[in-house]
């Protein structure tokens, strides 16, 4: 699939895939201000990083802005705000949260995220007055209830299974 992009300003580098089989395309951090080369993102502070880069992202499709693993693990600068939805015309930004103890300092024309192209089910919120959504209709084959933070390895909840009726079966 190609997915078209504008370059906002002639010294801003192209998304590039550093591997044939990498999922996403790595996008740089490239300011509006000619004249400035770094950035600091203090511990604990966000900074919102321009790309100087639109896309033109197809109906049915987003972009997804992800970590790059080398700056999350090594530097704990972490994604925020993450999508970038068909239909957007304007630049892509790049939020990075700085989650570690230590200023990160950001220099032009450095790698900042990853875009992946995800397709989109396009789907309508339904209300209902059914409070527990799993009973009535066998929707999922899970029986994790209201289980949360860590509810499957709690050894009260296992063996806790729930029938799903399948074609056939005398019980559905």
């Amino acid at each position: 699939m190609m997915l078209e992009y504008v370059r906002l300003r002639r010294d801003a580098r192209p998304p590039e895939r550093a591997n044939p089989s990498d999922a996403g395309l790595d996008v740089y951090w490239n300011p509006d201000d000619g004249a400035v080369n770094m950035k600091v993102i203090h511990s604990g502070q966000s900074a919102v990083l321009e790309t100087g880069l639109k896309f033109g992202v197809p109906h049915g499709y987003m972009l997804e802005v992800k970590n790059r693993s080398s700056i999350a693990a090594k530097r704990g600068l972490l994604v925020g705000a993450c999508v970038i939805d068909s239909g957007y015309n304007g630049e892509v930004f790049i939020n990075l949260h700085n989650v570690g103890n230590a200023d990160q300092v950001i220099e032009r024309y450095d790698k900042i995220a990853q875009l992946v192209l995800v397709p989109v089910v396009h789907f309508r919120a339904v209300e209902t007055r059914q409070d527990n959504l799993y009973e009535w209709y066998p929707i999922t084959m899970s029986g994790r209830g209201d289980g949360a933070l860590g509810s499957t390895d709690d050894p009260r909840r296992n063996g806790r299974k729930m029938h799903i009726p399948l074609l056939g079966d005398d019980d559905g």
